[in-house]
């Protein structure tokens, strides 16, 4: 079955403010009952959380050159704040699992086909 990267976005004005977080973890049992619906449903390959964008570390080698800058390279609206890789039979099921995030409600959720490795060219050892 196809595997789906679902990327589970919030606003990055709540990010910023103190208390934000936290409301996405009184939410917690929510997220646990789709958790465990999607191990059930034997969909779920992995998921975690992830630090504020904040916590983050740009990485760019521009000339042979390591530059590396703190925090998210772009300004945005939104921000990555966890994921979840799903093995589902078709797009149709993923945008389903998708919907079910708490994190619709308020952010947004993105669902993205990861590239199978079979169809990945073998590079040209020529």
């Amino acid at each position: 079955m196809p595997e789906y990267m679902v990327l589970l976005y919030a606003s990055a004005a709540d990010e910023t403010e103190e208390g934000a977080p936290r409301s996405r973890w009184a939410e917690m049992s929510l997220w646990q009952e789709v958790t465990e619906s999607l191990r059930e449903a034997g969909v779920l390959v992995a998921n975690r959380p992830l630090h504020p964008a904040d916590s983050a570390t740009t990485v760019r080698v521009r000339d042979g050159e390591v530059e590396l800058t703190d925090g998210p390279f772009a300004t945005t609206k939104e921000v990555l704040v966890g994921y979840y890789l799903l093995d589902c039979v078709d797009l149709d099921q993923a945008l389903t699992h998708a919907a079910r995030m708490p994190t619709a409600r308020r952010g947004s959720v993105e669902v993205r086909p990861v590239v199978d490795r079979a169809d990945i060219p073998a590079p040209d050892r020529t």
